[in-house]
């Protein structure tokens, strides 16, 4: 078979009238214009080349870490007493304080019977400030009926306590914060470089060592007023007397977390301090009142017992001796002073068991449960 090829002609496309040779459109009506072409040394762009060009400008965005939650509020508990000097320049820097951290607050100052213009300068403040309150006391009570009253006031979720004499640092209370909603209780400020006379520098180091080996929690600086609490913590405690010096290690005894943080602290700027000499015994005795209620108010036979028991026993060793010396040596027991101490010893230890029972008699008839915190139920 012989394959026969087919032929295929195609028409030759006319030159278009519009197109000129130089492929340049030209006017077919004489009403519309012609459009210049670029001159030979500038070539035609194409659409890519002619596309502006999107410079990529990308910011970067840091996010700074959230201190609080959204629905936590500050409250500032101030105690105070003779202080009018100070607390215009006080309430302005917590003010901005508070301004960058862009929270709810309330400032609570707590009068514990100024006999200068104090009250006054609060009442002024307040009224360009309505987050400024004030709780005016009758009589000088002292810093922990103050600081009670001020814990019983407050709204917020964090307490921050501060002194009013402007050697705490309200710039400090954000880190704070940061710290408790780590997973803290309570931050304890350290005064880490004191600007005290000589003598209250070093004896609050006795103090502090003494009640940290006491309270079993090692903290450098127990009294220091700069510190931030939950108020589930506040809301349990109560302090009388002189107990404000004492409440990282009530909290600690309660089961609650407790840290410290280092803060600045600065030199006293107008008056003088309101504590004297007497604030060393007052605080002795009152560290031994913590130490016992805490852990003896509803065991006090192990305390009274454990005393009895030591007493009565070194009473005992030493009659023992002075017996097998009166056998064994004959030696007379009336010119021995040693003898009577030993009777002496062991009469005490019968006593101090005593009162140890009757102590744990009053405790269960008086128990309750009021003081048994729970932390969380599912």
């Amino acid at each position: 078979m012989t394959h026969i090829r087919k032929r295929y002609y195609h028409k030759k496309k006319k030159p278009n009238p519009e197109i000129t040779a130089n492929d340049q459109p030209v006017a077919i009506s004489p009403n519309i214009p012609v459009p210049v072409p670029p001159p030979a040394s500038q070539p035609i762009k194409s659409l890519q080349e002619r596309r502006p060009v999107q410079k990529e400008n990308k910011k970067e965005i840091h996010f700074k870490p959230r201190i609080m939650h959204s629905n936590q509020t500050v409250s500032v508990i101030i105690p105070l007493l003779n202080e009018e000097e100070s607390l215009n320049e006080l309430t302005s820097s917590l003010e901005k304080v508070f301004a960058e951290m862009n929270c709810n607050y309330e400032v609570l100052f707590i009068d514990d019977g100024s006999t200068d213009r104090s009250f006054l300068k609060i009442r002024e403040i307040s009224r360009r400030n309505n987050k400024v309150h004030c709780i005016k006391l009758r009589r000088n009570y002292g810093k922990s009926a103050a600081l009670s009253k001020g814990f019983k006031a407050a709204k917020g979720n964090i307490i921050i306590t501060m002194d009013a004499d402007l050697q705490d640092d309200p710039s400090e209370i954000p880190e704070m914060v940061k710290i408790l909603n780590s997973g803290y209780d309570l931050v304890s400020g350290w005064k880490k470089v004191r600007y005290d006379p000589f003598i209250k520098k070093h004896t609050s180091k006795l103090f502090n060592f003494v009640t940290s080996k006491l309270s079993g929690i090692k903290l450098h600086d127990f009294n220091c007023g700069l510190k931030a609490y939950k108020k589930e913590v506040v809301k349990s405690l109560h302090i009388y007397g002189e107990m404000h010096r004492y409440i990282p290690a009530l909290a600690y005894m309660s089961g609650f977390k407790v840290t410290e943080k280092p803060v600045k602290h600065h030199a006293r700027k107008y008056g003088v301090t309101k504590f004297g000499a007497s604030r060393f015994v007052n605080g002795f005795l009152d560290l031994l009142t913590v130490v016992f209620t805490n852990k003896y108010i509803k065991r006090p036979l192990h305390f009274f017992g454990s005393l009895g028991i030591i007493t009565s026993f070194i009473g005992f060793i030493v009659t023992l001796y002075l017996t097998l010396l009166k056998f064994l040596e004959n030696k007379p027991l009336s010119d021995r002073p040693l003898f009577l101490v030993g009777i002496f010893l062991i009469i005490v230890g019968v006593q101090f068991l005593s009162l140890g029972l009757i102590a744990e008699m009053i405790t269960k008839s008086n128990i309750k449960d009021d003081d048994i915190l729970v932390e969380q139920t599912f």
